[in-house]
């Protein structure tokens, strides 16, 4: 062998050159768009499919690795709302999840014994179908070694993706209405009272000579005073400063409560004309502290309890304007804007540390990560047959208990979005890899022998959640189609199909929905895919 020159050969036997390979492959086939869907992360179980079928495996223990990251990090991100999901006012999505999901599975049983598909099958078509990873993950835990069910996830994929999309598009066009008219009939007739600034001048005798913290009722109002012009530049107010006739403060508050407070101290300034430097007057606050979630922006009263306002609340991956019967739930990131000392003062009281937050406590990682494996690896008898949560389950519940307390003595439920979306992604990519390369050697079997079956229970298991869902939401829960649009794709875990709904209207309805729905589904899809196996075997 000439030194210095690398064959092709012995690349190609190194165990972890052709995984990156086939990874950086299947990313590339995941971007690519058509109609504007493409199929992300999942583009990797489809080359790892075909990669299969000539042989390729990975080395052993990745895919199990990727499927312990994978599923402790959803439960760390869904955590924070699984629970409250079902005890507060957002039992209505967590129902409609949970119809959305075991209407699904109950579909696939059907689907199966009807066409006599085997159960690894049925259950990747479940899986796929409702575009659920974490539903193929506890489906492959809970099989042997070297089953289909990767096959029948890719087979069902692509319906659950087109599925949704085209349901949440065609619906409301074959209902004679269109996104921008459902926008404009919900903001009249929703009760929805957004944040405005006005400029008052100060003409009322019986708040001069009298600073704001002697004017409690600016506060009961739910508003606050953040500057007063000053010269031609609007300026924070000195803390005891009183007011003289003449002042011209800068208002903040709910439309319907600015004309009392308006009236209160004067009226408003001819001139609305001014310029704010917000960037220095913001702070995304992520919320840790029982003094703050689990309260309405009603109850909490922020502007008049920190003299801030929240403009954004960030939960789940998805950004959305919060009405004043809107909850915070722990983990939230809020947009809150005011005065720097006020700032300071309302992350103090929601648990806010910017170093906290941007660390990653890696001590805490390993150990909750041991504690889920222990905990899967654990069993229990029930009925006569040992059952235990496994590999997908253990990890999952783990991550899920961390999230909602957000710690367990010094064990920290806290990792950084970005380091957490990244260590999820990974064990994602790893568990995908996986998974198709186990199921690529029985591909063109299966194909052969169930491929017109596996097409068929796919169409059924896709569209039968989406008609049920849309007739639960407007009729049993009377949601409104926007509502029902964004808790259906909650409900299915559909990040594409609320994709294709936000393109098409502003309206924050549907993503607060999603986001109400998508905890429980999430969940439900572990559980209702093992419930799935057991039933068929």
């Amino acid at each position: 062998m000439e030194s210095g020159i690398l064959h092709l050969d012995s690349l190609l036997s190194h165990p972890f050159l052709p995984l990156l390979l086939l990874i950086a492959a299947g990313l590339l086939l995941g971007r690519l768009r058509l109609a504007g869907v493409s199929l992300g992360a999942s583009g990797v179980i489809f080359v790892a499919l075909a990669a299969g079928r000539h042989g390729f495996t990975l080395p052993n223990g990745a895919g199990v690795v990727g499927l312990i990251l994978f599923v402790y990090c959803i439960g760390l991100s869904a955590g924070p709302g699984f629970f409250r999901t079902f005890v507060r006012r957002g039992r209505i999505y967590a129902q409609l999840a949970t119809a959305l999901v075991f209407t699904g599975a109950a579909a696939a049983v059907t689907a199966a014994l009807f066409f006599g598909l085997p159960a690894d099958l049925a259950a990747g078509v479940f899986a796929g179908a409702l575009t659920s990873t974490p539903a193929l993950a506890a489906a492959l835990e809970s099989l042997p070694p070297g089953s289909a069910a990767a096959v029948g996830y890719g087979v069902a994929y692509p319906f659950g993706v087109v599925g949704v999309v085209l349901f949440v598009q065609l619906l409301p066009r074959l209902l004679g209405k269109s996104f921008q008219q459902l926008a404009a009939e919900e903001a009249q007739g929703s009760a929805a009272d957004p944040i405005e600034r006005v400029l008052v001048e100060v003409l009322n005798p019986g708040v001069a000579g009298r600073d704001l913290s002697q004017l409690p009722a600016i506060g009961e109002a739910n508003c606050m005073v953040s500057r007063i012009l000053v010269g031609s530049r609007l300026a924070p107010v000195a803390l005891g400063r009183p007011l003289a006739i003449g002042d011209q403060l800068l208002l903040v508050g709910r439309r319907s409560r600015l004309p009392g407070v308006v009236e209160l101290l004067g009226k408003a300034a001819e001139n609305q004309d001014f310029d704010l430097d917000t960037e220095r007057e913001r702070m995304h606050v992520v919320v840790s502290s029982p003094q703050v979630f689990g309260k309405t922006l009603a109850e909490l009263k922020p502007l008049g309890t920190f003299g801030v306002t929240i403009s954004r609340i960030l939960r789940h991956g998805v950004e959305f304007v919060p009405k004043p019967n809107d909850e915070i739930e722990y983990g939230d990131s809020l947009n809150a804007v005011g005065e720097r000392k006020n700032l300071e003062r309302f992350a103090a009281a929601a648990g806010h540390r910017s170093r906290t937050f941007d660390e990653t406590d890696l001590i805490s990682v390993a150990v909750g990560l041991m504690a889920g494996i222990l905990l899967g690896l654990a069993s229990v008898e029930l009925a006569g047959r040992s059952f235990s949560l496994g590999m997908a389950g253990g990890p999952l519940f783990t991550g899920l208990l961390l999230g909602h307390f957000g710690h367990v003595g010094p064990i920290k439920g806290h990792i950084p979005r970005a380091a957490r979306m990244l260590l999820q992604e990974v064990g994602l990519i790893l568990f995908l890899a996986s998974a198709g390369a186990q199921a690529g050697g029985g591909l063109d079997a299966a194909l052969a022998q169930f491929g017109p079956a596996l097409l068929s229970a796919a169409c059924v298991v896709a569209l039968l959640p989406l008609a049920l869902g849309y007739l639960i939401g407007r009729k049993i829960f009377g949601m409104g189609l926007l509502e029902s649009l964004g808790a259906i794709c909650g409900g299915l875990t559909s990040t594409p199909g609320l994709g294709a709904i936000s393109s098409q209207t502003d309206s924050e309805t549907p993503v607060i929905s999603y986001a109400a729905a998508y905890p429980a589904a999430m969940i439900l899809m572990t559980i209702a895919a093992r419930m799935l196996v057991t039933a068929l075997s």
